[in-house]
């Protein structure tokens, strides 16, 4: 983590840029037009662009090109990844949690939709309360 950075003002710059708006037309799960969308499956963390848009493609059954923001956890629960396109490519934001884990929802569903202050709350390993889907 680069020093003088959290994961509050990083989540809420990628939620509510412009460049990250959905482009699908309907309003996303955070209420400001960007979708949110947790993968509750964990999976490899050595997964870049292309497997990861292709996980969102096949698995999801989702569009990598839609704006949303996919969130991904390895298996320890200790490693996040999301994954969006921001109008000019695919943009992945990459954390370790030092102390703990992140605090997943358990969801029958492959991806569950949060909104922008759950996903807030996730990336600074607080337990997220009852997630919308």
């Amino acid at each position: 983590m680069i020093h003088g950075l959290d994961p509050t003002s990083i989540a809420s710059g990628i939620v509510s840029d412009g460049a990250a708006g959905d482009t699908s037309g309907g309003g996303g799960a955070s209420g400001g037009g960007v979708r949110v969308w947790v993968a509750t499956e964990p999976v490899d963390m050595r997964r870049s662009f292309d497997a990861l848009a292709e996980h969102v493609r096949v698995c999801l059954g989702h569009g990598p090109l839609s704006g949303s923001l996919f969130v991904f956890r390895n298996r320890s629960a200790r490693s996040v990844k999301i994954l969006w396109w921001d109008r000019n490519g695919l943009a992945i934001y990459y954390k370790r949690i030092e102390r703990g884990a992140f605090q997943f929802p358990a969801a029958g569903d492959k991806a569950l939709a949060i909104d922008s202050a759950a996903l807030v709350r996730l990336l600074c390993g607080l337990k997220l309360d009852a997630a919308r889907r």
